[in-house]
């Protein structure tokens, strides 16, 4: 099969590698039918995450199943699978408390599993799921239209609802969003839908200003640093936010972040970080509360499939490019030089 491969450097190709096969009784193979490029696969490609070897990327898909290991029972062949960008057995100690993302027997697409067998990489013709049953959620009820949407609930839209939720954003909240990338798109969605009074962006990228206003935001914010801190003071009335989205990782997103958010607000951090560091001190003399991480998105992937095949949210929309797997270096090229916000890859027909 054909599959996207990172090289050292970050050179991305798509090059032929062996098919999956099931290895266990608890995997399932799945064909892609869509799958993505997300911002922390540009990580690598810049340079700034060390790639030591070759590897299979890609950790956002949906697709068919088209094989079942013996041990599993509530997977069938030709069903419609979303699977979170992490697998999981949903059944240890930290995926009962709902955090799927820290799954003691649980890993990443593109690396090994626990028994040192590879696992592919999500933008790929095929991927074996290892622990099929608690990782992967089937879509039985949904139009041809929804599959974008349905898409970034594999990640952008469970990692924006997750800053949300850290955030503590609840009806009347004044939030602001650091961030216009994909996920911070989907976390000024996230934040509309949990009733949030103003929700104020920071970007400098008209399109994407466009969007934020699409999904719900009422200011924007183009400046960034001191200045941008300066203009949120005053659109606050020099209070801050209840609630902060950080939806970058850098510590200049964090530096801003501490700077807007109100006494007794909070801070929901989704970015991978580089280069954050937190001022404790800070936090315990304005009683900032922080939370955050790696966003456990299958906690969060039944209740947002109903939203989107109910059309309470489209957050399909963060896709302004499609291309066909073949051309998946463009894919990378176009988000690296943000000429788009988030490729969709196009792998094969339902």
């Amino acid at each position: 099969m054909k599959a996207t491969i990172m090289n050292p450097g970050g050179a991305v190709e798509l090059a032929e590698v062996p098919d999956p096969t099931i290895r266990r009784g608890t995997d399932v193979i799945v064909s892609v039918v869509n799958a993505a490029v997300c911002g922390s696969d540009l990580w690598r490609y810049r340079g700034e995450t060390e790639v030591t070897a070759p590897t299979q990327v890609g950790h956002e898909f949906l697709g068919v199943i088209t094989e079942v290991g013996d041990d599993v029972r509530s997977l069938r062949k030709g069903e419609l699978v979303i699977s979170p960008f992490t697998w999981s057995d949903n059944t240890c100690p930290e995926c009962r408390f709902g955090v799927q993302s820290a799954c003691r027997n649980g890993g990443h697409y593109g690396a090994l599993d626990r028994d040192g067998e590879p696992v592919d990489g999500g933008q790929g013709e095929a991927v074996r799921v290892p622990l099929a049953e608690g990782t992967l959620v089937k879509v039985t009820e949904y139009d041809p239209e929804h599959l974008p949407s349905l898409l970034t609930l594999a990640d952008v839209m469970g990692t924006g609802w997750h800053a949300a939720i850290s955030a503590k954003v609840e009806p009347g909240s004044v939030v602001v969003v650091v961030g216009d990338g994909a996920v911070g798109l989907c976390g000024v969605l996230a934040a509309a839908s949990m009733g949030a009074h103003r929700i104020i962006v920071m970007s400098r990228n008209p399109a994407r200003q466009k969007l934020a206003g699409q999904f719900g935001a009422t200011e924007i914010v183009d400046r960034r640093g001191a200045e941008g801190e300066a203009v949120i003071a005053e659109l606050t009335n020099g209070v801050g936010a209840d609630s902060v989205l950080e939806c970058v990782g850098t510590k200049q997103s964090m530096d801003t972040a501490l700077a807007i958010v109100r006494a007794g607000g909070a801070i929901g951090y989704v970015g991978v970080p580089h280069g954050v560091e937190l001022p404790v001190p800070t936090l315990f003399a304005r009683n900032i509360q922080i939370a955050g991480g790696v966003a456990p998105a299958r906690a969060y992937l039944p209740q947002l499939v109903d939203k989107v095949v109910n059309d309470v949210i489209d957050p399909g929309r963060v896709f302004d490019l499609q291309v066909p797997l073949s051309e998946v270096s463009e894919a990378y090229r176009a988000m690296d030089e943000r000429r788009a916000v988030k490729s969709l890859l196009q792998v094969s027909d339902l």
